[in-house]
């Protein structure tokens, strides 16, 4: 059983807003998760994650980017990119107070990116990173590759990929990450688009993705 309480630290700039799942039993691991340009921290996907991850004894907690803070709807301007980095550095800061262990951060398409930049400026601010169908490039336009900054990604780095996602194909994907000096894997969802989600999703989904988390990041 898992104790959800909502986050509202306003001690500074950005502030940091979400919801922490707390585990009965805590291994002493914590998990910083965020969205996606068009959803927010409640997203169905998150969630999900959040609770088998809740599940599996990691402290989790989903924010909200200071975006979407600043507005319910919409997608970020790029002149926001920096500004929700640094929030993704406030909600580690946050995370810190509550665990002893590793510390993991990951997001959705835009989130993931802005963790994966954010961790490529610090190696040291986390021990791996979870990205959730990381937007390669924009849709129909396979030449704008957003890997600019993969080469100095030295982070270990689990991508959760989906096999319909018109972001990235599975070969551009796999081509790419020739780019990265990090120890990385590919978990795809056969079937899956952007959202990961399938319509028929079974019950195990999130806890296929925890499996490959923990197996991926216990080894050496």
């Amino acid at each position: 059983m898992e104790l959800i309480r909502e986050v509202a630290d306003q001690t500074a700039e950005p502030p940091v807003q979400g919801f922490m799942h707390m585990p009965e039993r805590a291994n002493g691991a914590g998990l910083v998760l965020t969205h996606g340009a068009g959803g927010n921290c409640q997203s169905k996907l998150l969630q999900s994650l959040a609770h088998a991850f809740a599940e599996a004894e990691y402290i989790v907690l989903c924010c909200n980017l200071p975006f979407r803070q600043r507005r319910p709807f919409g997608p970020p301007s790029p002149a926001s990119a920096e500004r929700d980095r640094e929030g993704l550095r406030r909600a580690l800061e946050v995370m810190r107070q509550h665990v002893s262990g590793p510390l993991y951060l990951g997001g959705q398409s835009y989130g993931g990116r802005q963790a994966s930049m954010l961790v490529a400026d610090h190696p040291d601010l986390v021990s791996g990173l979870l990205l959730l169908s990381y937007p390669l490039h924009p849709p129909g336009r396979p030449a704008q590759f957003r890997t600019a900054h993969w080469p100095r990604l030295t982070t270990p780095v689990l991508f959760v990929h989906g096999s319909r996602d018109p972001f990235a194909s599975r070969d551009e994907l796999k081509s790419a990450i020739a780019l990265l000096p990090a120890r990385n894997k590919i978990l795809e969802i056969e079937g899956a688009g952007h959202e990961l989600l399938r319509k028929k999703a079974d019950g195990q989904f999130a806890t296929t993705i925890v499996t490959a988390f923990q197996q991926f990041f216990a080894s050496p």
